[in-house]
């Protein structure tokens, strides 16, 4: 679980989420977004092709491995 704090932005507040993550769901800064609330939850998804969904996945878990490899052993340890 990751926890996190909104950043102001302008007259408004800012969720920031990491590019792992963003990579991990294939967001970019172009990806729509829909965000929904199930009353006491705030729901972001993303807009988009389902069919790139799987790739985009199997390609962000590849480089989290290749460059944390090390990190994700001492974790599973």
């Amino acid at each position: 679980m990751l926890t996190k704090t909104l950043t102001r932005h302008g007259n408004s507040s800012a969720l920031v989420i990491d590019k792992p993550i963003l990579e991990m769901l294939g967001i970019d800064d172009e990806t729509q977004l829909q965000i929904t609330t199930d009353g006491s939850n705030i729901i972001v998804s993303p807009i988009g092709k389902r069919g790139n969904r799987a790739k985009n996945l199997s390609r962000a878990i590849e480089r989290l491995h290749a460059n944390h490899h090390q990190v994700l052993k001492r974790l599973a340890e």
